[in-house]
């Protein structure tokens, strides 16, 4: 798969045995990016609940967000965590808050030099990267600086 930021090999993500994140992935694969909101409190969530992270209601939907936000903190990992990743490292994973959205966090890879500087509180923009031959095909989501 030419043109990822993560070589081939990976584990395929998936929506979980209860299907659970289903609209999440379903969207990344239409260039979307989609979190839960309480229908009930009108609050904002991640990662995927049955129930509401501050109500405990039940009622909750999937909502199509802007994929912008600021960098709350980062790792640089230097050593592989997965053997698909023997010498592709360093790599840069951030924490995204997005403010407009109850300030939820999305865990990601930001794109670019892994050498770079990374700015606590810099903007950044969600990247849609297709994985097209995996079987399933999927799509990650990535952060550039925006």
């Amino acid at each position: 798969m030419s043109g990822t930021y993560l070589p081939a090999g990976l584990p395929v993500p998936g929506t979980g045995p209860d299907g659970l994140a289903e609209p999440y992935w379903e969207g990344t694969r239409e260039g979307k990016l989609r979190i839960q909101k309480c229908n009930g409190c009108g609050s904002w969530q991640w990662g995927p609940e049955w129930i509401c992270h501050r109500c405990h209601s039940f009622d909750l939907s999937w909502q199509e967000i802007k994929g912008r936000g600021r960098i709350y903190s980062y790792e640089r990992p230097h050593h592989p965590v997965h053997p698909a990743l023997n010498g592709h490292g360093p790599y840069i994973i951030v924490l995204v808050e997005l403010p407009e959205y109850g300030n939820v966090r999305m865990v990601g890879n930001l794109l670019g030099d892994p050498k770079q500087a990374v700015p606590i509180g810099a903007a950044v923009e969600a990247v849609f990267e297709p994985h097209d031959d995996a079987k399933p095909p999927f799509t990650l989501v990535q952060w550039t600086l925006a």
